[in-house]
């Protein structure tokens, strides 16, 4: 410490101290929050992955919060929040935004309690978050196109309506009740060296941090956001929360344009880092975790993992908690990323050739694939264009191949028989070609 001598007067003056401001929720909350929400909430599995130690180097433990009540963590917070709501507040009822997850946890809670429920969900909320909150018992309400759309619409009929606005993460019962899921992991594993948790609006890494801090002083504390939807590592950037003018992620369960003002306050004290993950990564994550652990986890759930697993974290050695947040992923969407997923790794793989059109080419083409023991899914051909030859067309093969090794060996086989064959581009992949 600097000591400040004035020789003009003859006094010492110690410098002024920077006070950190005082935590909008204490370890005392999440206690509390805690002893309520035990008999009423599953202990969710906490298991450790040779796996992903395999993959990672660090000690990778998967807290399986996807088999929570509603699919995910936020009905930690939901049921918390609306059990200390007054008897005038029960009779009005609830109304929440939320793209999903959020959405169930209250639409439980109200039913337990018998009380009316709204919920406002975006537009593109996926269909199986929406179905699930209505057979809950909830009057579902869809506007706009993202969370704070949704955000903004059920604040005007808050005020119509008079219903107690339960907020998805900025509310310090919300934050008290899932930092009981950092209480649950830190009590399984006291010795963790590190906790990478997703962010969205930043109620769960708030309510985490704080309880970790309490129990584990010096353990690592990382964040994680979709790259499309970056709000509190931009907050944090420019050193107050900001919002952003557009988001896009796969992940629509942290997709928010701007952290809460107390979550926020929250993780500039106590989170060491925010990292970024891109969709491909998360989607790879998403896929691993069901080929290889048998768990169906959605984007903002398997962000955690995707950070190790991308490299993005490096922890050797570390003994690591990864939250699965939630499992509440739209069955087609789980189709779409299989599909993309192969063709990445190299397991579907799609080609374009040029053929005689004439009895007996495709055949002879075929054949070739086949004593490659390749299958193949598809084929579309094409006749008339202007930059085709008359007499001769263009086939699209889809296969199903074993690896991107096998791919290349497919290439080669074909062009020494003689035929003019490539991989199918993506228009991004063309556009770069021709510039």
């Amino acid at each position: 410490m600097l000591i400040e001598h004035d020789s003009t007067t003859g006094t010492t003056r110690l410098p002024a101290l920077v006070e950190t401001p005082p935590l909008p929720v204490t370890i005392a909350d999440i206690w509390q929050a805690y002893k309520f929400l035990k008999p009423i909430m599953h202990h969710t599995p906490l298991t450790p992955s040779r796996t992903y130690q395999r993959m990672t180097g660090a000690d990778v433990y998967l807290k399986a919060e996807h088999l929570q009540r509603g699919g995910s963590f936020k009905a930690r917070g939901a049921a918390y929040k609306i059990s200390r709501l007054t008897p005038e507040q029960y009779k009005a009822g609830v109304i929440a935004a939320s793209a999903g997850n959020h959405a169930q946890g209250v639409a439980i809670a109200a039913a337990q309690h018998q009380i009316p429920c709204t919920i406002v969900m975006p537009e593109g909320a996926p269909l199986a978050k929406v179905v699930a909150t209505q057979e809950y018992g909830a009057t579902v309400e869809l506007y706009g196109s993202t969370y704070d759309d949704a955000y903004k619409y059920c604040c005007e009929l808050q005020h119509e309506s008079g219903a107690t606005f339960i907020h998805a993460f900025d509310d310090p019962d919300v934050i008290a009740g899932q930092g009981t899921l950092g209480l649950e992991m830190l009590n399984d594993l006291p010795d963790a060296d590190a906790i990478l948790v997703p962010i969205g609006g930043g109620g769960l890494i708030a309510g985490i941090a704080i309880a970790a801090r309490a129990l584990k002083p010096d353990i690592k504390i990382i964040g994680v956001q979709a790259a499309g939807a970056p709000s509190c590592r931009a907050s944090l950037d420019g050193g107050t929360p900001v919002t952003l003018p557009a988001i896009s992620t796969i992940a629509d369960g942290i997709a928010t344009k701007r952290p809460g003002e107390l979550t926020f306050s929250i993780i500039k004290q106590l989170v060491d880092d925010v990292v970024l993950v891109s969709d491909e990564d998360i989607i790879k994550a998403v896929l691993l975790l069901m080929e290889r652990s048998k768990m169906v986890v959605e984007g903002a759930g398997a962000i955690g993992l995707a950070a190790l697993l991308s490299g993005v974290v490096k922890l050797p050695g570390k003994k690591v908690l990864v939250p699965l947040t939630g499992g509440n992923i739209d069955i087609n969407l789980v189709g779409r990323f299989i599909e993309h997923g192969l063709a990445v790794s190299g397991r579907y793989f799609v080609i374009h050739t040029r053929l005689d059109d004439k009895p007996g080419e495709l055949m002879r083409l075929l054949n070739v694939i086949a004593e490659m023991r390749i299958n193949v899914i598809d084929v579309r051909y094409q006749r008339i264009t202007e930059r085709l030859p008359i007499m001769q067309r263009e086939e699209t093969i889809t296969l199903e191949t074993r690896n991107r090794a096998q791919c290349e060996e497919l290439l080669r086989r074909l062009r020494a028989a003689g035929y003019m064959v490539e991989e199918a581009q993506s228009f991004d992949d063309e556009h770069d070609a021709r510039r």
